[in-house]
């Protein structure tokens, strides 16, 4: 379950009607409260539970600290206080979103008691100032379709900064010799971004498979569940052993503390268990551990990312960009040997062999239609950057593996962008439209966001909230 808090922190100037303020931040409050929003509140600090006084900021601060919230939201329920805002979005270092309710008309005698949007201005050029990154929702009413998607959305920016941060990936042995593509600088992504990998030997997973092997209860659950969802063309034995690696890179995951997986998936996994581990990964990214193929670390960290943006509503895949359509000029076919989740199938998959290789534990299935996001984290010489954009699902030959045949706006420009770098063959895509999340969420995390389409402005506008569905 994904479980999202923000701190919640109206604010408002004294020049403007407080009245008004306590109002508009009771109306908020109720409704983050239909939304099912989980948020911390500051009401035991002052009369109006509502942010312009720099003694309460310092407690304020240490409240959403303790509670540990993953995001702030400041709705200027008048003009606010804008250094105060500043200030506590300084101390706190999460993602931050700036909205105030729209104001009224002035009233008869030309009276305006709020200038909200005013305020706004005047919050974002101090929080510049103080080189916050913040999130911008635009000034609407609290009923406007606007108010909700934004909310909602920048949850979602706020859980992709939260795994981003906590980021720490099981390597499991070293890249495959030929797969000079996915080396990484461990050192640097520790340094740069705090990312941690936990590298542990082949023998050590072996090791695991044999103990997974005795715990015949989880071992008959998975192998069950297997049965239940798959058409398996593979020995009981051969089965056994697809389960214990399940479980063995679970509990693996589990020991390091670890949220996503990359394995060095052949071929000295096959000389040690004489399997391939396709659908022991496909079994774990289900369930919310992403696990990725040729010890890929970046490919792992783009992975979190897509994850986390998706809310877990529905699975990521990792795949290989891998040949054009035979008729179709924007459309290229994504695929894997079988490490995508079963429930993106479109028929009950295949468990079965491979196309490359002779080891059973594969997968065979074609992935359901409809739009998807596909993005890459990938960099080098120091610089990382995010490749994002959507994609939706065509019509095309049958092939082996995995598989999805996609449409691009235009192949020959991603085409291009992924061969110039930093970007690699390998992706993850994820079903729907997450790029506006992920692309709100690098200005948190310190990656650039790189569409592959020229849609950057429309992006904005869905994060401003002016293009509602």
């Amino acid at each position: 379950m994904v479980n999202i808090k923000l701190g919640f922190a109206p604010t408002r100037r004294s020049i403007f009607s407080a009245p008004d303020a306590v109002k508009y931040a009771g109306l908020t409050r109720q409704r983050l409260n239909e939304l099912q929003v989980s948020f911390s509140d500051i009401t035991e600090f002052n009369d109006e539970g509502l942010l312009y006084d720099d003694g309460d900021m310092e407690k304020i601060a240490q409240k959403f600290k303790a509670e540990q919230v993953d995001g702030l939201f400041v709705p200027h329920c008048n003009f606010g206080t804008e250094y105060l805002v500043a200030r506590l979005a300084q101390k706190l270092d999460v993602p931050v979103l700036l909205w105030g309710p729209r104001d009224e008309a002035p009233d008869e005698n030309g009276v305006r008691l709020r200038d909200t949007q005013c305020g706004l201005f005047a919050t974002g050029k101090v929080l510049r100032r103080f080189n916050v990154p913040f999130t911008y929702l635009k000034n609407c009413r609290l009923s406007d379709p606007a108010f909700e998607q934004g909310i909602r959305r920048f949850i979602a920016v706020c859980n992709v900064v939260k795994a981003f941060r906590k980021t720490r990936i099981l390597q499991i042995s070293t890249r495959p010799f030929d797969f000079w593509s996915t080396m990484c600088n461990e050192g640097e992504l520790l340094e740069k971004y705090g990312i941690q990998l936990s590298p542990i030997p082949m023998p050590e997973l072996t090791q695991a498979v044999k103990e997974a092997k005795q715990d015949r209860s989880e071992l008959e659950k998975t192998i069950k569940y297997v049965y239940a969802n798959m058409d398996v063309q593979v020995t009981p034995s051969e089965l056994e052993a697809v389960a214990a690696l399940k479980i063995a890179m679970g509990r693996l995951a589990n020991q390091y503390g670890c949220n996503a997986v990359a394995i060095q998936c052949w071929n000295c996994l096959q000389s040690e268990l004489g399997i391939m581990p396709c659908a022991a990964n496909s079994l774990l990214t289900s369930e919310g551990l992403p696990v990725v193929c040729e010890t890929d670390i970046h490919g792992a960290i783009t992975s979190i990312l897509v994850q986390a943006a998706g809310m877990g509503d529905t699975p990521t895949f990792f795949a290989d960009w891998t040949v054009r359509h035979p008729t179709n000029e924007n459309a290229e076919l994504l695929q894997h040997c079988g490490p995508w989740p079963l429930e993106l199938a479109q028929t009950k998959p295949v468990l079965g062999y491979p196309l490359a290789f002779d080891h059973p534990g594969a997968v065979e299935a074609l992935c359901k239609g409809g739009k998807i996001t596909l993005a890459r984290f990938d960099g080098d010489h120091g610089q990382y950057s995010l490749l994002l954009g959507n994609a939706h699902m065509v019509d095309g030959p049958y092939t082996k593996g995995t598989y999805a045949w996609v449409e691009v706006e235009n192949l020959d420009r991603l085409e291009e962008k992924i061969v110039c770098g930093p970007y690699i063959h390998h992706c993850t895509g994820i079903h729907g439209d997450v790029v506006p999340i992920l692309y709100e969420a690098c200005k948190y995390i310190g990656v650039t966001p790189d569409l592959y389409d020229p849609v950057e402005e429309t992006v904005k506008a869905t994060i401003r909230g002016e293009m509602v569905k």
